[in-house]
C-alpha cells in the first residue's frame, strides 16, 4: 500500500515539474512544450509497464524524464515550414491517395521530412467521409510514427481529428 502511494505522489510530482518547466515555455515554444508533455505521459505509461515489483517506481520516474526529453527534442525540431509541408502533404493525400499509397514531403531548409498514408476510408454516421491514416515524420535520423482520423468538412478541406 506504501509503495502504491508513493509511487502516485512520485509520478505526480514529476508530471507536475514536467507540466510547470513545460508552461513556462510555452510561450516562446509552443511545440517544444506539446512535446515534452505528450512524452512525458507516453514515458510514464511505458515506465508503468516495464516496471514490476521494487523496479516499478523507478521505471516509472524514469519514463516520465526521457519521455519528456526525447518530446521536447521532436517538438523543438519542427518549425513552422515542417508542418506546413506536412499540413500541404496530408490535405492532397486525404483528397487525392487510394488507401495504401503514401505521399512525402520534405522541407529542403531543415531537411527534415516524412510520408502521409491513409489506411481506411469510411461514412461515418455523421455522414461524413472520413479516413483513417498513418503519418511518419523524420527528424535529425529519428522516425516517429502517428495514426489518426481526418473527415472531410463542408468546404471540401480535411480536418484531422486524432
Amino acid at each position: 500500500m506504501l509503495r502504491t502511494n508513493s509511487l502516485k505522489r512520485l509520478s505526480a510530482v514529476a508530471l507536475i515539474a514536467i507540466s510547470l518547466s513545460a508552461c513556462q515555455n510555452a510561450q516562446n515554444a509552443p511545440k517544444q512544450a506539446m512535446g515534452t508533455l505528450m512524452g512525458a505521459g507516453v514515458g510514464a505509461l511505458l515506465g508503468a509497464q516495464m516496471g514490476g515489483g521494487k523496479g516499478k517506481l523507478a521505471s516509472v520516474v524514469i519514463g516520465t524524464l526521457g519521455g519528456a526529453y526525447l518530446g521536447s527534442e521532436i517538438g523543438k525540431s519542427l518549425d513552422s515550414a515542417d508542418r506546413m509541408y506536412m499540413e500541404m502533404n496530408a490535405q492532397s493525400t486525404l483528397e487525392y491517395s487510394q488507401a495504401g499509397n503514401a505521399s512525402s514531403w520534405k522541407n529542403p531548409d531543415s531537411g527534415h521530412s516524412g510520408t502521409f498514408k491513409p489506411t481506411r476510408t469510411y461514412t461515418a454516421t455523421s455522414g461524413h467521409s472520413c479516413r483513417e491514416y498513418e503519418s511518419t515524420i523524420y527528424i535529425d535520423g529519428r522516425e516517429k510514427v502517428a495514426t489518426g482520423t481526418a473527415c472531410r468538412q463542408h468546404d471540401g478541406s480535411w480536418k484531422i481529428s486524432d
